[in-house]
């Protein structure tokens, strides 16, 4: 896949602009805050339907508009589409796709992006939710109905919680709550799926993931990624200790059937009931779930150096790549690397360098040109104060 043309309009420092790209490495150069990661930011929605840096779209409006339009055309060999996105300040986001209005959940199935920026190292290093959302992006777009399932999952959980939290404030018991039964079976449902998915893509990301950070770092960590799952008694962040534990020990669900994993899911829900009535909150299911990342058999949250830290976020990012370029029918992903260089050594560099050059189409972010190996050099556009030309002297 190739991106041929990036138009804005009210996008974050932009009120319009246009950019047109080319095959092969695309690099953008400016100090930090003229726009160079807003570019960037832009093509990666339409691959996941949010932004690395923020969690809600509004930000991404520019200052005194109400909305932003994104638009690109994308190259899938001898076809070619356009994508529009309209990012409403409130309200719901329109898209279109050559013209037509469609749903938003409709663009990651013409576009796949893998953005790797300094923020990913909060995927190592931050809260399990940094890792749950790194993991349900690239779910998304490798099986973009996986978008659906997600959001009724977030819709079941919201209201799920919303009536524990009522039953909470009226002092209902359990027993006296049959309208809670409804939505277990809702959230089961949809959580399986959930689950489900997610073991199978940490399964797929093993083997990638070995070899990008043994070419990365230089060295052989082994690197390994495990769901701890609620469903399997795994103790949550968020759990104190008299709400651990609860139903009898019994075998993970890797592996088993669907039905196996509702049964589970179930028996974990019976089991944390008056937990959940007394804090009025869920406390089983996908939402408090947490992939453990390890590098020499020990956590890379708390153990990892800064180095190996950064070769496993990277790794992570390098691997998405891969598994997508192996299983889509729409070409390489396009690979994005946001400010990266100026966080590795030399080595790294030359590395990485070596990785990316292979893939269809890399765009890459860097305050200091010089930070980007002459490799990747191919393309060279400056971005100052929202403003973009191709040559430093124009």
């Amino acid at each position: 896949m190739i991106v041929e043309q990036l138009s804005l309009v009210d996008f974050r420092n932009y009120a319009a602009a246009d950019v047109t790209l080319h095959p092969g490495t695309n690099v953008f150069v400016g100090r930090n805050g003229q726009g160079k990661t807003n570019l960037a930011e832009a093509i990666g929605y339409f691959a996941t339907l949010g932004s690395h840096r923020v969690s809600q779209d509004a930000p991404m409006v520019r200052h005194g508009a109400d909305a932003a339009i994104v638009r690109t055309r994308l190259a899938h060999g001898e076809r070619t589409v356009i994508l529009e996105a309209q990012l409403n300040r409130t309200g719901s986001n329109k898209a279109r796709v050559n013209g037509s209005a469609v749903k938003s959940a409709e663009l990651p199935r013409y576009a796949q992006v893998v953005l790797f920026a300094p923020e990913d190292l909060q995927i190592v290093r931050g809260d399990p939710s940094a890792r749950r959302r790194f993991v349900d992006q690239l779910l998304i777009q490798r099986a973009p109905r996986m978008s659906a399932v997600l959001s009724d999952y977030d819709r079941v959980l919201k209201q799920r919680t919303a009536l524990l939290k009522s039953a909470r404030a009226r002092g209902i018991r359990g027993e006296e709550l049959t309208t809670l039964d409804v939505w277990d079976d809702k959230l089961v449902q949809l959580g399986t799926q959930v689950i489900r998915a997610r073991l199978a893509l940490a399964d797929d990301l093993a083997v990638p993931l070995s070899r990008a950070y043994t070419t990365i770092a230089g060295a052989d960590h082994r690197p390994e990624l495990e769901w701890a799952l609620t469903v399997d008694g795994a103790r949550s962040d968020d759990d104190d200790e008299s709400e651990r534990g609860g139903a009898d020990p019994a075998p993970g669900v890797r592996g088993r059937s669907t039905e196996e994993v509702e049964a589970r899911f179930r028996a974990m829900l019976a089991a944390k009931r008056p937990a959940e009535l007394e804090r009025g909150v869920t406390l089983v299911g996908p939402h408090r779930d947490d992939l453990v990342l390890r590098v020499r058999g020990l956590p890379v949250k708390g153990y990892a150096s800064h180095g190996e830290s950064w070769s496993v976020a990277l790794s992570l990012r390098l691997a998405s790549a891969e598994l997508l370029r192996e299983h889509s029918l729409l070409g390489d992903p396009v690979l994005i690397l946001d400010d990266v260089f100026a966080e590795l050594d030399a080595d790294r560099r030359s590395r990485l360098a070596g990785v990316v050059a292979g893939f269809e189409q890399v765009i890459v972010t860097a305050a200091v040109e010089a930070d980007v190996p002459e490799a990747l050099r191919a393309r060279t556009v400056y971005v100052e104060a929202g403003t973009i030309r191709e040559s430093a002297d124009a």
